[in-house]
């Protein structure tokens, strides 16, 4: 599902998870937000550019946490699993600033997929000639192997954390 608004207070997401689900959150079994995964954040704190921020899923659900773990792990993309943002003491409060939070504050699971701000975030000068596209396609690969997992396992990824409430 794509939602709009987001750098406007996170509207489509909240008008879905508030007003108008399609799908009943009761029945809403994950929610993957992927924002950004093409750029390289300068800040990032080691010389390794093959990673990606993972935000929130071992917060509202360690299971799905490990699910992305073993999609990492299975396809072997040498992607580093960053939590560096991860926290709710995170000054950037970027776990607030996607449309992932609509979904978890519902304590629906949810991971959100970022490799964090640039001298373009947002701006203008953020043309598509600067984005990492092999890196981003290996972040992709795990980010459907993680979907499909969830997708063909029997049972939904387990609630057993409190997430950022």
């Amino acid at each position: 599902m794509n939602v709009s608004g987001e750098e406007k207070g996170l509207l489509g997401s909240a008008w879905y998870t508030d007003r108008e689900p399609i799908v009943p959150l009761d029945q809403t079994v994950a929610n993957l937000n992927i924002d950004m995964i093409g750029r390289i954040d300068p800040t990032h704190p080691d010389e390794n550019t093959d990673y990606v921020y993972i935000i929130g899923s071992n917060l509202v659900s360690q299971e799905l946490h490990d699910i992305n773990i073993r999609a990492n792990e299975t396809f072997e993309s040498k992607i580093q699993l960053h939590e560096r943002f991860n926290s709710k003491d995170d000054p950037n409060q970027f776990y607030r600033r996607s449309d992932h939070w609509n979904f978890g504050k519902n304590n629906i699971p949810f991971i959100f997929f970022f490799t964090g701000t640039h001298e373009d975030y947002h701006g203008v000068d953020d043309e598509p000639e600067k984005i990492e596209y092999e890196r981003m396609a290996k972040i992709s690969h795990i980010i459907f192997a993680t979907a499909w997992q969830i997708a063909n396992q029997d049972t939904r990824p387990e609630v057993t954390g409190s997430g950022f409430n």
